[in-house]
Order: structure tokens, then sequence, then C-alpha cells
């Protein structure tokens, strides 16, 4: 595996933290198989950040900002891509799972004939010998996986991988001409992006979530904001909860929605499901709150509560607003 290039994520002209995740994995694959590693940057507001991604240790930072990019559709985007890898000769692309990336990379693997490995976890051996771990049946069995064809996509759950931190040097900023093909099937009418002043959930140190044993709409919000707003925390739900409407879908975590993995993640009248777990279970510290002490959360948190969530986390913010 000669050269890696690895896609990073920008939103409002930075560079997402969480997108980081995959420099780490790139440069550990490089490694391994005594190979290179270039970032890539598309999309609105590449340009600008690409200067702050010169000193995480790559041969190049790449930059494809165009028109025809101006706005978030699958096939040009995808096509974009593709082309990207061709022009910087690239043997294997790598971007961190986000739903950017999982309704994109797909695509890019099918223009490219490229065999695809989704949520990579780990990766195992070396050289020609390289294989990728990745979980199946929500996190119950750990695949090892090799890749036969001679290009790859790797989509890796950040979570298990730290952040990269800028490592000395400064990488050549080069800008890439590709055509950007039009989506004759589809054209993009409005973005409408939610403004929130918490953290953003994947990225946020404390997250607060709930599932449905906090009631209706406004049991869940009216016990779960003041322990937010105290700690500073972005907040989550489960997909029981999204379901129902009572919170929106880009708050879901678990392994159809976000996998996070903060300093504290408190886990408030959910029951722990398996696809719950699957996407907060790399929490540092998890908290977690239910009457029903058979829950299987509680075989993963450090801290249990076992009692009325409704009752014991106002008492819990009172406690610590007095502390």
């Amino acid at each position: 595996m000669g050269k890696i290039l690895v896609l990073v994520e920008v939103q409002n002209s930075r560079v997402r933290k969480a997108s980081l995740s995959g420099v780490t994995f790139a440069a550990d694959l490089a490694g391994r198989t005594s190979g290179t590693f270039d970032i890539a940057v598309m999309g609105p507001g590449a340009r600008a950040a690409a200067p702050s991604l010169a000193g995480f240790g790559a041969g190049k930072v790449h930059v494809l900002e165009s028109p025809g990019l101006s706005s978030y559709l699958a096939r040009p985007w995808a096509g974009a891509a593709a082309s990207m890898v061709e022009a910087v000769g690239a043997d294997c692309l790598v971007a961190v799972s986000t739903t950017w990336t999982r309704d994109m990379l797909p695509r890019v693997a099918a223009r490219l004939g490229a065999g695809m490995v989704s949520e990579a976890v780990g990766i195992d051996g070396s050289g020609s010998d390289v294989m990728f771990r990745r979980p199946m049946w929500a996190g119950n069995v750990i695949a090892t996986v090799r890749v036969k064809t001679p290009r790859c996509v790797i989509c890796v759950r950040g979570t298990e991988f730290s952040p990269a931190e800028p490592s000395g040097g400064s990488s050549p900023v080069v800008e890439l001409a590709v055509d950007v093909a039009a989506d004759p099937a589809a054209r993009h009418v409005s973005f409408e992006p939610t403004v929130s002043e918490r953290p953003d959930l994947a990225e946020a140190d404390v997250v607060v979530s709930g599932g449905r044993g906090l009631g209706d709409k406004a049991s869940f919000w009216n016990t779960l904001n003041p322990l937010a707003d105290y700690l500073g925390a972005a907040i989550g739900a489960t997909r029981a909860v999204v379901d129902n409407g009572v919170a929106p879908n880009d708050l879901q975590v678990g392994q159809t929605g976000k996998a996070v993995a903060p300093s504290l993640y408190f886990a408030v009248g959910l029951s722990g499901a398996i696809q719950h777990l699957a996407g907060m279970k790399n929490s540092k510290v998890i908290v977690a709150i239910n009457k029903d002490e058979e829950a299987p959360i509680f075989s993963i948190a450090d801290y249990c509560l076992v009692g009325d969530a409704l009752k014991l986390v106002p008492e819990l913010v009172d406690t610590l607003k007095k502390s």
C-alpha cells in the first residue's frame, strides 16, 4: 500500500476535530505498510481550512474547492472524491465515519472498483498481510477482513482513535484541478443548519443522554436541560426517543446514530440496548441512572444510581449547584 489519502471534514471553513481521528488511523496504516499519507479537504471552506492541516506529518495537503461542490449532493461529491484519489495516485482512501462519509464513500468505492471496509476499529498485521477489524451485529462480533482489490476505501469509527495532534513540519498545500460533473437527477434546494448553543454531540467532552424512561417530550427536556446546562454538555437520545418524535434525529446516539466518546457520559432513563451501547461504550466515565437495577447499562457504567430519573436528576442538579 503505497499512498494513503485521508479525507478530513470541513465545516464553516474549519476542520472538524472528530475527523482528525482519520489522520491517526492513516499514519498507523502507513507505518505498517511502509507507505505515506496525504491529507485532502474538499467543498466550501476547504481552501481556508487547509493551512491548519500542514503540521500533521502528511506528504501534502490537497485542496478541492469548486462551484460544483458548493452544496452537498452525493453523486457529484463522490465523483469528485474518486477523481481526487486517481489524481493523487492513492491506493487507499480513509475517512472517519460520519453522516456525510457514510453516504458518499460507498459510491466512491463503487466508482473506483475498490473494496471497502466500514466502521473500522483497528488494524492487524503489516505489509501485504495488513487486515482491518470491524464490528458486526451491533458489536457482538468483531470481524477481521482483508481487502483484495488494488485500491481500498476505509471508513473509520472515529471514537476508537484519538484525534491527531500537530507533529511539526509544514506540508505543502496543493490545489487540485478536478472536473466536478453536475448531477442531472438531483438539485440542491436548501440547507437549514441546526442552531444550538450546546457543544456538537460528536465532539462534546460531556454528553447527557436520555431514553424512554423519561416519558414524554416535556419530561425528557425538563429533566435533561438543567443537568446539561450546569455541565455545559451536549444532549443525546436513544433511537426509541428519536422514533417517538421526542428528540431530533441528529441527537441519536448508537449504531444507526452518532458514535461518541466523551470524558463523561450520563445515561439517564435508558436501559442500554446493544444498539445504543455500540455508540457510547468508549466513553471514559459512564454514569447510569435507571430504576431497573437489572438494566444492561449498569454492566458498563462506572457509577450507578438506581431510582426514578425524574426525581434523581433534579436532586443531583441541586446538589451540584450547592457544592
